[in-house]
């Protein structure tokens, strides 16, 4: 959901995942799962009043890709 378009929250996520993937869980779950991507850098979060707004992080995603391509390009 957050590639097709960041900053939701996440009221906005578990909307889209059901009505547009009818996918099934709760909020704490899918709250769980933001979380854990959060730990690890790969989504970013920020409160403006009482939303919290996450988005993905693309940089730790091609730091990965770049150094993979480049273990495959040498001999």
């Amino acid at each position: 959901m957050l590639v097709e378009r960041d900053d939701q929250t996440l009221f906005e996520i578990c909307g889209r995942l059901a009505a547009d993937h009818e996918v099934d869980l709760t909020r704490q779950a899918i709250s769980q799962h933001l979380a854990v991507l959060e730990d690890v850098g790969l989504v970013r979060t920020r409160r403006a009043g009482r939303y919290k707004f996450h988005a993905i992080d693309r940089a730790p995603l091609r730091a990965a890709m770049s150094r993979w391509l480049d273990e495959e390009a040498s001999p």
